[in-house]
């Protein structure tokens, strides 16, 4: 007996510029890729950053020999994840953000410079609630430059603040007993 098995909400292989903007809320200069490709529900993808010498990170950072940042290298494997995980979740996405949280284990193996192609893979390790981890490998060519493991949280945007970080409880000041 065969098993019914729903297929994911926004399952695509694909999202051109266009589609990214709708499931991201960042903008330029802080939208970091330009495409996703080979998308398998909310398991793995590749998202594509261009990498142009006309990027105003490029005027700072190494001006006379110009390599991208370890820390927007992850960063556009965030985006690329977010977005995959906002596509999955359908018209709910609407109503939610995704904030970055945590990033493990990060390695820059070799500088990133204006004329590459960045192919940021990611991978699904789990989700917990409103929790998500994913593993990210950024390459040039065949050649390994960044990875990193990474987590995020979706939470509902309150419509009346934008897209204001949800509220954390902050932890009462015990007494030391000087006063």
């Amino acid at each position: 007996m065969a098993e019914d098995t729903p297929t994911p909400k926004g399952d695509m292989q694909v999202a051109d510029i266009m589609r990214v903007m709708q499931l991201l809320p960042h903008r330029y200069p802080m939208l970091l890729i330009d495409r996703i490709i080979d998308i398998d529900g909310d398991k793995s993808a590749v998202g594509i950053k261009n990498v142009t010498i006309n990027e105003p990170h490029f005027q700072g950072h190494f001006p006379d020999m110009p390599v991208m940042p370890g820390v927007l290298i992850v960063e556009a494997m965030a985006q690329t994840a977010g977005a995959v995980v906002m596509n999955n979740m359908g018209a709910v996405a609407d109503t939610k953000t995704v904030y970055f949280m945590t990033i493990d284990g990060a390695r820059f193996r070799k500088p990133v410079v204006p004329g590459d192609v960045l192919e940021l893979h990611v991978s699904m390790i789990r989700s917990r609630g409103p929790v998500w981890k994913y593993s990210g490998k950024a390459m040039v060519g065949d050649s390994l430059v960044a990875e990193a493991e990474f987590s995020a949280m979706i939470a509902d945007r309150d419509a009346s603040q934008g897209t204001q970080p949800p509220k954390i409880a902050k932890a009462q000041a015990k007494p030391t007993g000087d006063a």
